[in-house]
């Protein structure tokens, strides 16, 4: 089932997210329709906060970027309860990234290039791996929404003043996309 993406401004975006017990109610079917929302949206990644559940639940497949960035080629997995370290042997690099919560908008963001990630599978088995490069990138990017923070919260104070009006507009539900939203609540 697709379910609709919450968009910037959504109260549960800002909410830190609450580990699962391996007894979560349907929790094979949420990962199948969180996977069906990403690539319906085009996305390479969806954490659940952004379908309104502020629990600590990513489905990522980065592998139609392999051809750009051979690292993604077999990066496709869920992750339950991960847990991020960030390894700084090397430089932070600065790339756009973009967000299916913040439609029609991409900003330049400085990310670490090596991480190692410890997570749990849909299945609750446990896995530890490094990830270089976009894969990293993209693994961050989720895992940001886990804490409440989302990529635009990274930026410059200076590029953040220039998309303020597109921020308040996108809070206002006024997008235009190919996939279901939902947008914040009115004050």
């Amino acid at each position: 089932m697709i379910l609709p993406i919450y968009l910037y401004g959504h109260p549960v975006l800002r909410k830190e997210a609450e580990d699962i017990e391996p007894d979560y109610p349907e929790l094979q079917q949420l990962v199948s329709d969180m996977f069906e929302t990403m690539y319906h949206s085009d996305g390479v990644g969806l954490a659940a906060p952004q379908i309104g559940k502020a629990i600590a639940l990513v489905v990522i497949d980065g592998s139609v970027l392999a051809d750009r960035f051979p690292e993604c080629k077999d990066l496709k997995f869920a992750m339950i309860n991960p847990e991020l370290e960030v390894i700084e042997d090397e430089a932070p690099v600065t790339r756009e990234e973009g967000c299916l919560s913040l439609p029609g908008l991409s900003e330049p963001v400085k990310r670490h290039e090596h991480i190692r990630l410890n997570w749990l599978d849909e299945n609750f088995q446990e896995h530890e791996e490094e990830f270089k490069g976009f894969a990293s990138r993209i693994i961050q990017h989720e895992f940001d929404h886990l804490l409440g923070t989302v990529y635009t919260d990274r930026v410059s104070p200076i590029r953040k003043q220039l998309i303020r009006t597109k921020l308040a507009n996108i809070a206002k539900g006024k997008v235009n996309c190919d996939y279901r939203t939902k947008a914040a609540p009115k004050p």
